[in-house]
């Protein structure tokens, strides 16, 4: 039930019991200070009056005359009564309508001065009882009980404590609204966090928790949500640039081979005519799948997917093995490639081949005859550093900051559909970087174009 409540509930709630728990103590504390005070008063009251009692049972001559003295006494103090007698039970002076108590409950002749607390045909008496030598040798010992009525003690208290129960039900109802509206108007700032978070959606990733309007205690809450909703808002617009750069990307293509059908089939043709449009149609198809597996294996590596397989493995034997792999086309070209240094990495073997792939690839695209492709391998303080620099013309520095982006060809001419790749070759390195925890810089200057790439150091066993 109580999962149930708000949490503005919860506090009000909360309050008024705590309010209720605090007035009740209070006021049982109270009570019982007023009773104790009350009995306090009454013990001295009585004992003023018992040795009232004893003096004039000294001053009296003869049992007539202490019992004239004493009734004479008794009529100005109302509410007070009297008992005294013997050993043996014998009565010497008794109260008119006085209630005495149990007999059991007298002290024994002998024993000290007894406080007594009885309740009698509906009233309440609080008496002391001592027994007495007296000074004439030939009188005995007596037993004197002096008591009061305490029915004015007892209403006093019953009033008192309807006014205490009535004021704590009265103060409890005033504390659990207060508490309430304190709770209310304490909510007040996750109510405006709540109206900024309702305007959130797809179309509308703008708005912001008011951090400058909220207390310290909930400033964190609305920093950590704002920098959610920037998270949310990158990965938003990342998926949406992704979808649309790869609608425009598949257009190209589809276009070609819906034109190109088309015109075949507007005509009769000949078998060779026919084949020709069917291998232009295949190689169409080949580079729309590279695309897709391309797209699709960015997509998982942007995605912080773990790296498919983990391992130690050196750097320089699978760059040396892509660089066999491009000898052929380096040949071609009269490029001089050369590999330095060494590191270990840990991390997936043929993502690793990929990403340099792809780095050679472009380096040998954009190297000038009889140019220069070189690999640096190195250990830094914190990570293996591999090197991928060719000679040839500059990056135009307006271009640097989009050179890892998607689709993004630097060089116009590759727009055209007879050219390779689809522009994702470095956002896919640089994406495989990223997944093995490492970040991916390039510079170009003086004719040479450098990609370096970090990777987390192993540390040695």
């Amino acid at each position: 039930m109580l999962r149930s409540l708000s949490l503005t509930s919860r506090l009000s709630l909360f309050f008024t019991l705590l309010s209720a728990a605090v007035l009740l103590g209070l006021g049982v504390i109270f009570l019982m200070a007023t009773e104790r005070h009350f009995i306090d008063l009454d013990d001295i009251a009585l004992q003023d009056k018992q040795r009232l009692v004893g003096e004039l049972l000294a001053r009296s001559n003869s049992t007539q005359d202490a019992q004239v003295r004493l009734k004479e006494a008794l009529d100005h103090h109302h509410g007070l009564y009297v008992l005294i007698k013997d050993a043996q039970g014998s009565v010497f002076f008794e109260s008119d309508d006085f209630n005495l108590p149990e007999t059991e409950a007298l002290p024994a002749p002998g024993s000290a001065q007894k406080s007594l607390h009885w309740t009698s045909r509906s009233r309440g008496y609080h008496g002391l009882a001592q027994w007495v030598e007296s000074d004439r040798s030939k009188s005995p010992r007596r037993l004197i009980l002096v008591a009061i009525d305490t029915e004015h003690h007892t209403h006093f208290m019953a009033q008192l404590q309807r006014t205490l129960v009535l004021y704590a039900v009265l103060a409890t109802l005033v504390s659990g609204f207060a508490g309430w509206f304190a709770a209310h108007q304490g909510m007040a700032p996750l109510r405006a966090m709540k109206s900024r978070a309702s305007d959130v959606s797809g179309q509308q990733l703008n708005p912001r928790m008011p951090v400058e309007a909220v207390p310290v205690e909930m400033a964190d809450l609305a920093n950590e949500l704002n920098r959610m909703l920037d998270r949310l808002q990158q990965d938003f617009q990342r998926l949406s640039d992704f979808s649309s750069d790869l609608a425009h990307e598949l257009r190209t293509p589809i276009s070609n081979l819906l034109t190109q059908t088309q015109v075949a089939l507007s005509n009769r043709r000949d078998a060779d005519t026919y084949r020709d449009i069917l291998a232009s149609n295949a190689e169409e198809f080949q580079r729309l799948a590279r695309m897709v597996s391309d797209m699709l294996f960015l997509a998982k590596t942007e995605g912080g997917i773990q790296l498919p397989s983990k391992g130690l493995f050196s750097a320089a034997q699978e760059a040396q093995a892509l660089l066999d792999f491009y000898e052929a086309v380096a040949d071609e070209k009269n490029v001089r490639m050369s590999l330095h240094g060494g590191g270990n990495i840990l991390g997936d073997r043929l993502m690793f081949r990929r990403a340099v792939s792809n780095l050679l690839s472009n380096a040998l695209r954009h190297t000038n005859t009889a140019g220069e492709v070189h690999i640096e391998i190195s250990d830094t303080e914190n990570a293996t550093q591999v090197i991928v620099e060719n000679t040839g013309d500059e990056i135009d520095p307006k271009i640097m900051p989009r050179l890892f982006d998607r689709f993004y060809r630097a060089d116009p001419s590759r727009a055209q559909p007879d050219s390779e790749g689809a522009g994702l070759g470095l956002a896919i390195t640089r994406a495989i970087v990223e997944a093995h925890g490492g970040k991916i810089e390039v510079s170009s200057a003086q004719g040479r174009t450098r990609f370096t790439l970090w990777f987390i150091k192993v540390s040695p066993m």
